[in-house]
């Protein structure tokens, strides 16, 4: 049996099914899962540990059996902690048929086989009865069902359920308690991942500036939380306009329900400002009095030396609908909104609090397209005026009052850039902003390179040919080359002295150690005492089954890292020729300058817009002699591990060069590499 996967082919731009291997899903899931990431996080597992103890110990002091459900068992380690803390039975329910069966043999290797019973099923096709997969009502339940967001995974409809049919009434849970709390901010950095700022052009004829679309500048945006490393953010790029507030919490141990509601708390701002954001964390107690906490808080609401890095759990970035000036010491209501799976959140003045009833129970739907087409870096690249500065000033070098100009580019500003410096005719091939009234001025034309036609064109000859380039299927740095295939398919259309901005592109590469991402790859061997080495063999597996060979992309601003080689240019691209026939390769070795354990490779593209002016998708710069990176935070950087984060290598000797193959396949639009320490 095939299965078909949907992937963009970077050298169409489509998204296209391809055929793979019956066992591809399965192993994407398990190559993908945060399963090494949770347990590698020790204060998560230490907590559920002291938790699950405490509770074991109530229900056996009123003289009961201790008889635990836990729901998304995964690896079975939260049963195992159940077990040997005296619990006589657990049932251990987990959906997904690989996981559980490693759950199996885990419960096994640990000696368990007689206390627990794994149950590969959704929790609400579980049965309870003589004949059922469970003998009686369970009396503890322990589950680890959270995201970032706390609910976005389910938790609350599967709550609802357990209570009703799994468990008994005043049964015991663990977590106890979750509480979600929020902190109303200002800042511009953020609030450039939701809304496009006017962009200034200097001309010829004086400032023009361009303006987002009145549907775009309206647009409540979406529902879908923005996750984040909040502790990486610096506090020099948002201003706290309240102090923390307990926003609403939810108590496991009763009857949970899932229907949609709202929350309200009044803030009363500590300074004056413009309240654009909800900054949102949770914590969850283990026990009722709350003396086993786990919290997510970030590093101004906790000390640093208290901070566990995780990646599984984060923090909560939401925009408000549009931003509210506030007043320091006058009281706003903070409402949040929630359905079984996600939060909204919208802010009310003193004067509209008469107008309670009227509380935003519908979620937010995006009227002006942008918000579903673009991600949040997506947004923050386009208000990035630095890039956006050496866009125009390549522009100012290469358009004159006679250029016919071509945009490929996913929702670009180039268009409108074009026009404003003064191009005598801008055609567009992708979606770009109908504002600024310059629908009459910039045509677009709806048709793939490929059957790009002279009458699209006027029968005119394009003599500048532009883009970002940027497409919104593209994963990986490179997957945006798909400009040279696009450049390539119009070749007929152009002059024989046009200009091809960027010029060329170039991949770049270097060596680094991970503060802590490497976790995310790491083997675990045993967890708070139990062996999980079937779990690592599983990741291992699954990654070799292709993963293991292929970069990976991350947000790297986000995950600290530190230079251990120079950064090196590898390949070359040049558009103003057509992508060859042949493919291009390159091999060789890159010095390791910084004592440090060589964790990966990072790639990432520059294009070379014009003479001396170029934008990087990665490197910005390292910050100190320890080797520190700074990394464009609009752009995920690939990443390939190496091999020995994946066996856990201890080598005594630390490796002095890095030798690297890369291959770039012109025909699939792919990179394949290698790299050996």
């Amino acid at each position: 049996m095939k299965t078909f996967c949907g992937r963009a082919n970077p050298t169409t731009g489509a998204m296209e099914w391809l055929e793979e291997d019956e066992n591809y899903d399965y192993h994407q899931e398990i190559a993908r899962s945060r399963y090494a990431d949770m347990l590698h996080d020790k204060d998560r597992n230490v907590k559920y540990y002291q938790g699950i103890c405490a509770a074991v110990s109530r229900v056996k002091e009123r003289g009961e059996k201790a008889i635990v459900l836990d729901i998304g068992t995964g690896t079975g380690l939260l049963s195992m902690m159940a077990a040997s803390a005296g619990a006589d039975f657990c049932y251990a329910v987990e959906v997904f048929k690989p996981m559980a069966n490693a759950a199996v043999k885990i419960v096994e290797k640990n000696g368990f086989r007689e206390k627990i019973k794994v149950i590969n099923k959704h929790s609400t096709e579980v049965t309870v009865g003589q004949d059922g997969d469970m003998q009686c009502r369970a009396n503890i339940l322990v589950t680890e069902l959270f995201d970032t967001e706390l609910i976005g995974e389910g938790a609350l409809p599967t709550y609802e359920h357990a209570h009703k049919y799994l468990v008994q009434e005043g049964c015991e849970a663990v977590p106890h308690r979750a509480t979600v709390y929020v902190q109303l901010v200002e800042s511009k950095r953020m609030w450039s991942w939701n809304k496009l700022f006017p962009v200034h052009v200097e001309t010829e004829d004086g400032e023009k500036t361009i303006v987002s679309p009145s549907a775009m500048e309206n647009c409540p945006g979406v529902p879908s939380v923005c996750d984040i490393q909040l502790n990486q953010m610096p506090s020099s790029d948002f201003t706290i306009l309240s102090d923390v507030a307990t926003m609403f919490s939810v108590d496991f141990s009763n009857p949970v329900r899932s229907a949609s509601t709202s929350y309200r708390v009044q803030l009363e701002p500590v300074k004056s400002g413009k309240a654009q954001i909800v900054l949102s964390w949770w914590d969850i107690d283990m026990d009722p009095w709350g003396t086993i906490n786990c919290t997510m808080a970030p590093y101004w609401v906790k000390s640093t030396s208290a901070s566990q890095w995780r990646d599984h759990w984060m923090q909560c970035v939401y925009f408000l609908p549009n931003e509210e000036p506030v007043v320091q010491g006058e009281e706003v209501s903070l409402i949040a909104c929630r359905d079984e799976y996600s939060v909204w959140y919208k802010l009310q003045k003193a004067r509209e609090e008469e107008n309670k009833a009227a509380v935003c129970i519908e979620s937010p739907v995006c009227r002006c397209q942008a918000h579903l087409l673009w991600n949040r870096p997506r947004f923050g690249q386009l208000n990035d005026q630095n890039r956006t500065r050496q866009y125009i000033k390549s522009l100012m070098k290469v358009l004159t009052k006679d250029s016919v100009c071509l945009c490929i580019s996913d929702g670009s500003l180039l268009p409108l850039l074009a026009h404003c410096l003064g191009a005598k005719q801008v055609h567009t091939l992708f979606q770009f902003f109908k504002a600024n009234h310059l629908e009459d001025k910039i045509k677009i034309i709806e048709a793939c390179p490929e059957l790009l036609t002279s009458s699209h064109l006027e029968d005119k000859k394009i003599s500048v040919l532009v883009g970002e380039p940027f497409f919104t299927t593209s994963l990986l740095p490179w997957h945006n080359l798909y400009f040279w295939y696009a450049r390539t398919a119009v070749a007929s259309h152009l002059t024989s002295s046009v200009t091809v901005l960027p010029q060329s592109a170039s991949l770049h590469m270097m060596i680094v150690e991970f503060q802590d991402l490497w976790r995310i790859r790491s083997p675990c061997g045993t967890c708070e005492g139990f062996d999980v080495r079937t779990m690592d063999d599983m990741i291992k597996n699954s990654l070799n089954f292709r993963e293991s060979k292929e970069a990976e992309p991350h947000p790297l601003w986000e995950y600290p890292c530190k230079s251990l080689s120079d950064p090196q240019e590898v390949l070359t691209f040049d558009f103003r020729d057509t992508v060859p026939e042949h493919s291009l390769s390159t091999e060789g070795s890159v010095k390791l300058l910084q004592k440090g354990k060589s964790h990966g490779a990072v790639l990432w593209m520059e294009y070379h817009l014009a003479a001396g002016i170029s934008v990087t998708t990665g490197l910005m710069q390292i910050a100190n002699e320890k080797g520190n990176c700074e990394w464009n935070p609009h752009c995920k950087q690939a990443v390939y591990f190496f091999s020995s984060v994946l066996e856990s290598e201890t080598r005594s000797d630390l490796p002095s060069a890095v030798t690297y193959a890369i291959n770039f396949n012109t025909k699939t639009g792919e990179i394949a590499m290698d790299f050996k320490l």
